[in-house]
This record gives C-alpha cells, sequence and structure tokens, in this order.
C-alpha cells in the first residue's frame, strides 16, 4: 500500500489519475528519456540558485543524504531564529511530502513561502504546486504569513555582465487563491490515495490533458498509434466536428460524408487522402515567377535560455549560433554550400549576421521554409547590432517562403495533416531523411551546441557534436533545394 505521495506525484495526479498510478506501480513504462525534458530541468535549476540572491544568508537543506534526514534538518532550521531564510526545505504531512524553493523568516515564527517559476507568467496549475505546499507546512504548525510565486519578468534586459534579480523576477502574492483551494486538495489527495491503493489503473480516456500543463511521460502508452486516415489528421477541424463524425460513426477521412461542413481547404484535404492521389492547384507554377536568381536557401539554428547571456538580451531571446546557405546560380546549377557555426561559450552574434551578411549576396531570392522564424530573428539582430540595420532590411525584403507555397498549392497523403518540413519533403523527395542522423531535429541541434559551449567533453567528441550540427542544418537547405525543384517538376507536369 502507498503511503505518501510527494509534491511532484501530486500535480501528476491533478493532470491526471491514471498518470499518477502509472508513476507510482508502473514506472517501466514511461516513454524514452527525453533530453530537452533534461535541459528544461536544469534550466529551472539554475533560475532557482538566482533567486536564492534575493535571500542573502538563506541556508540549503541538503537533500543527498535522505528524506528523512532533510526533513529532520529542516525542522532545526526553522526552530534557528539566526536562520534568514530556508532553500529546499523538506516536509511532511498526513503522507504528502513537498520540498519548498524558499522559506522567509519574517517576523517570530511567521514565514513567507517563495515558489520559484522559470516560466514567463503565472499558469493555473502553478497555483496548485504552492497550494499543496501551503497544506503541507500549514498542516505542521508552521506559520505562514503569505505565499508568493515568482516568475520570470520577460521585459528585463540584460545592461551588464550579470543578472539582477531584482528586476529579473516578478513576484505575485497569491495567498488568497492558494487558501481558497485547500478544501479541493483534501478531496483530490482522499482521490489519489484510493486509487493508488487499487490492484490496477483506472480507466482514463486519452484527451487535452495528455499534453496539458505538461506532455504525458506515459503519452505512448495510453495514445496508440492512429492510421493514416484518421479524421483527427484533418488540418484545423475542431474538436466540435470531430464529436460530430465520431457520433455519426465516422473514424477514417474515407468515409466523411460528401455533405458534412468542411472549408475548402480541408474538403481538398479530403479528396486527395479519399483518392490516394496528390492534388496540385492549377496556379502553383505561377508563384514561382517571382523567384530571382541566384537562389540563396537559408536557415537557422538557436537557442533561447531562460537567463539572458548577452547585453541587450531579454529572458526567452533566440541566440542564433549557426545557419546554412546553399547558393544556386542558376536553374539546375550545383548549389553551393556555405555555413556558420559558433564554437566558443562567446557572444555569437556579430559573428554570425556578418557571416550571413556575406553568405547572401546583394540580390536575389533566399528561398526560406516559415519565413516568420528567421525575419523575426533577423529584426532581433537588427536592434542588437543597428550597424546591421540596412543590410537585414534588405536580406528582409529578399525572403521567399516554400511553407505558403506547399500549404495552398499542394497536398499528398502522406502529409498527415501536417505541412511542417520533416512532414512534407518525404512525401515530395523521398530519397531525403533525417533518419539516423545523430542531430534530427532543431530541439536536438541546440541542445548539441550547448554542449559544445558547455567545455565538459573531450576535443574529439567536440567535433562529433560539430559534424553532426553541420550535417543537420546543410540537411535542412539542401532540403529546401530539392523540395523547391520537385514543386517545379510537378507544377510543369
Amino acid at each position: 500500500m502507498v503511503d505518501r505521495i510527494s509534491k511532484s506525484r501530486f500535480l501528476a495526479g491533478c493532470q491526471c489519475l491514471k498518470r499518477l498510478y502509472l508513476q507510482v506501480h508502473c514506472p517501466e513504462l514511461v516513454g524514452k528519456p527525453d533530453g530537452a525534458n533534461e535541459a528544461i530541468i536544469e534550466q529551472g535549476r539554475q533560475v532557482g540558485i538566482l533567486a536564492r540572491q534575493l535571500f542573502p544568508g538563506g541556508i540549503e537543506v541538503e537533500g543527498y543524504s535522505g528524506l528523512d534526514r532533510a526533513i529532520r534538518t529542516t525542522k532545526e532550521l526553522l526552530g534557528n531564529s539566526e536562520v534568514p531564510a530556508i532553500f529546499e526545505g523538506a516536509f511532511e504531512h498526513q503522507g504528502v511530502i513537498v520540498k519548498t524553493d524558499i522559506l522567509q523568516r519574517r517576523k517570530p515564527n511567521h514565514w513567507r513561502l517563495v515558489e520559484i517559476k522559470s516560466t514567463a507568467d503565472l499558469k493555473d496549475h502553478h497555483l496548485e504546486d504552492v497550494a499543496i505546499q501551503k497544506y503541507v507546512v500549514s498542516g505542521l504548525g508552521v506559520q505562514l504569513a503569505s505565499v508568493w510565486l515568482a516568475h520570470i519578468n520577460r521585459t528585463y534586459v540584460l545592461t551588464g555582465t550579470t543578472i539582477d534579480p531584482r528586476q529579473f523576477f516578478l513576484f505575485r502574492n497569491v495567498t488568497r487563491r492558494a487558501q481558497n483551494l485547500q478544501p479541493e486538495l483534501t478531496f483530490r489527495l482522499r482521490s489519489q490515495f484510493r486509487i493508488l491503493a487499487m490492484p490496477e489503473p483506472p480507466e482514463v480516456p486519452t484527451g487535452p490533458h495528455c499534453i496539458n500543463p505538461v506532455v504525458c511521460e506515459f503519452f505512448c502508452h495510453c495514445n496508440h498509434p492512429k492510421p493514416d486516415d484518421y479524421i483527427g489528421y484533418l488540418p484545423r477541424l475542431q474538436p466540435s466536428a470531430v464529436e460530430q463524425l465520431e457520433e455519426l460513426g465516422v473514424e477514417s477521412i474515407h468515409d466523411i460524408p460528401d455533405d458534412f461542413e468542411l472549408s475548402e481547404f480541408q474538403r481538398r484535404v479530403c479528396t486527395a487522402m479519399q483518392t490516394g492521389q496528390p492534388w496540385f492547384s492549377a496556379d502553383l507554377n505561377s508563384e514561382f515567377e517571382s523567384l530571382k536568381y541566384p537562389l540563396y536557401f537559408m536557415d537557422f539554428e538557436t537557442v533561447n535560455p531562460a537567463i539572458p547571456r548577452f547585453v541587450g538580451m531579454h529572458p526567452y531571446d533566440h541566440i542564433p549560433f549557426q545557419f546554412s546557405v546553399h547558393v544556386q546560380q542558376e536553374p539546375g546549377a550545383a548549389p553551393k554550400h556555405l555555413e556558420f557555426l559558433a564554437m566558443d561559450n562567446g557572444d555569437p552574434r556579430p559573428a554570425f549576421i556578418s557571416s550571413l551578411c556575406e553568405a547572401l549576396g546583394e540580390s536575389g531570392s533566399i528561398v526560406v521554409y516559415n519565413e516568420q522564424f528567421e525575419s523575426q530573428r533577423l529584426w532581433e539582430l537588427a536592434g542588437w547590432l543597428p550597424e546591421y540595420t540596412q543590410r537585414i532590411r534588405d536580406i528582409q525584403r529578399r525572403l521567399w517562403d516554400l511553407l505558403p507555397v506547399v500549404r495552398n498549392h499542394v497536398y499528398y497523403p502522406a502529409f498527415e495533416g501536417s505541412f511542417s518540413l520533416k512532414a512534407v519533403l518525404p512525401a515530395l523527395v523521398p530519397e531525403m531523411t533525417y533518419e539516423g542522423m545523430e542531430v534530427p531535429n532543431g530541439q536536438a541541434a541546440g541542445l548539441a551546441w550547448e554542449t559544445i559551449i558547455g567545455g565538459n567533453r573531450s576535443k574529439a567528441e567536440d567535433q562529433s557534436k560539430r559534424q553532426a550540427l553541420l550535417d543537420y542544418c546543410g540537411q535542412d537547405t539542401l532540403a529546401l533545394v530539392r523540395l523547391l525543384e520537385a514543386l517545379q517538376s510537378a507544377a510543369r507536369a
């Protein structure tokens, strides 16, 4: 019988009782570990350490010696009037275990509870987080004068070499809201302990809760792969329309009635799926008339850390660290490849934009996939490095977006409702694949670069990561070359 629930498990149960049960009784069903999740956890830890600077003299409870020891140490620190704040205090009450980010002594026997979040705003599930902490800490007789939640101030700008935590964080007094949740917590805890005592996991239908507020680690266990013709793959189909179709007994796109209300775009996709044939607009060829040679096929890679690293940056601003450009001088010519990759922990922005301006020349269309991303990153660079503003404006005027061309004029059944490059490319250029690549996507690219500049690997390992990054980014722009060729060929057919 389970007689203890940690804060993280309680929050898992708030999202889904089945998730809680599987965490406790079937941890082997957890999906493959995700490096991105580990990076998020580490980022949160760094933000928490930064927040401690606002509470000088605070003492951290060492957790590596065991939970029971941590609880005893916390109790000793609570009783020591010389301790102004406690970091990572451990508490247990009625089988519920929590750790508090910060407890600040306000006056004798009164404390201020502060939860630190690395998000840029307050989320609803954050209130459940602080409420369960209040439930446990107050239940032990500790007098909480107030309950606060601190999150990142997105408008903060780094002006020097160090972060000013007083400006970096925004503090919200959530005392009343945490108190109002207390009766509900009592009910939730009873339900959770009851569920955990069951011999089998509860039956919980899949739904939006599988990814909100976080993607459940058991997502693949509960959400079995849907067939390629599943109605949910119809782009922009509202949940209410999915419900209507399911009530009609329709789960396959092939079975959607001709008189069922769909947009023109959705009907186009539906027809392609039902016939098994790709659809091409009669106007596709005209889209290419605006292309001006030489063509430059461009792609960026960026990271967006919570804690800004360089002067002028806000929290979560993007740092461009890599680009790839394939240059095609005329139709059918073999493309020339140019690339840039920052290889140290210095500010890569000046070298990035200088090298990019040189690579892109003065004229010719710059082909991208999803112009909004590249254009926004370029405009941010202009804000940081105003001497490049005119060159950046010229580059922005030359951008030519392949995404709307595909979205408005092409559909293959293999797209499965997605117009991402990773979905479109295999259908139109089947010989190109990202499978087996050490760096297979942009998220992995960011993690690989962070590993390199972290300086904790051997030279050989860094070189291996560097080559993997170059291979991936180069693949992205070569994919644009081949995709454009395939579309032009289809338009002529």
